[in-house]
């Protein structure tokens, strides 16, 4: 296989609601708590998410934030991410081609789930910089992603979680990890604490 790009993701979302099981596949189950155990628990002002693929991890955060920005790059995944958050008017879903502008200018909270080994490097270093800019001092960073390659990847997923921070051109502070041999999903908080 080649690497997949958004055509790719876009036909597969236009085929199948839930291609990779996110909604009802155990392991994606605890992946996604640990994303919002990486949130804090509690309820947070306003969020961004990256990829939203079909929202299964939207409406579990929406849960928690105060307004939720849930973008994904392909016009299928938006109509999906719609309708998983539907009814819920602290969500604003949007799409958003990374690198690209986000949504609003400050956030408390960026979530990126099983996107940034699709990016190239340059581009993952432009969105790195951008969320670095937009994060408030304090904020939360939740990255999660897979620990081994998939043929579909364009780049490798060992270190993808250290590249993006070093990238960033800031310093980052561990807040919390959970992993198992198939993913990992690690919290940074950006700045001094508030």
């Amino acid at each position: 296989m080649s690497p997949i790009d958004l055509a790719g993701f876009d036909a597969k979302f236009s085929g199948n609601d839930d291609p990779w099981s996110t909604f009802t596949d155990r392991d994606e189950a605890r992946k996604r708590r640990a994303i919002l155990r990486g949130i804090g628990g509690q309820k947070v002002g306003r969020v961004l998410e990256f990829a939203a693929g079909n929202g299964s991890n939207s409406a579990a955060l929406a849960r928690l934030a105060l307004r939720l920005d849930a973008t994904e790059g392909t016009p299928s995944g938006v109509r999906l991410v719609a309708r998983a958050v539907a009814g819920n008017r602290r969500v604003r879903v949007s799409r958003l081609v990374l690198p690209g502008r986000f949504p609003r200018a400050t956030y408390d909270a960026v979530v990126i789930a099983e996107v940034l080994y699709y990016l190239s490097p340059r581009d993952m270093a432009a969105v790195a910089r951008a969320v670095a800019a937009a994060l408030r001092p304090g904020g939360r960073l939740i990255l999660a992603h897979h620990r081994v390659d998939y043929p579909d990847f364009v780049q490798h997923a060992a270190h993808i979680h250290r590249r993006f921070l070093a990238a960033s051109g800031v310093a980052w502070r561990l807040g919390g990890r959970l992993r198992n041999g198939r993913w990992r999903v690690q919290t940074y908080c950006s700045g001094p604490s508030t």
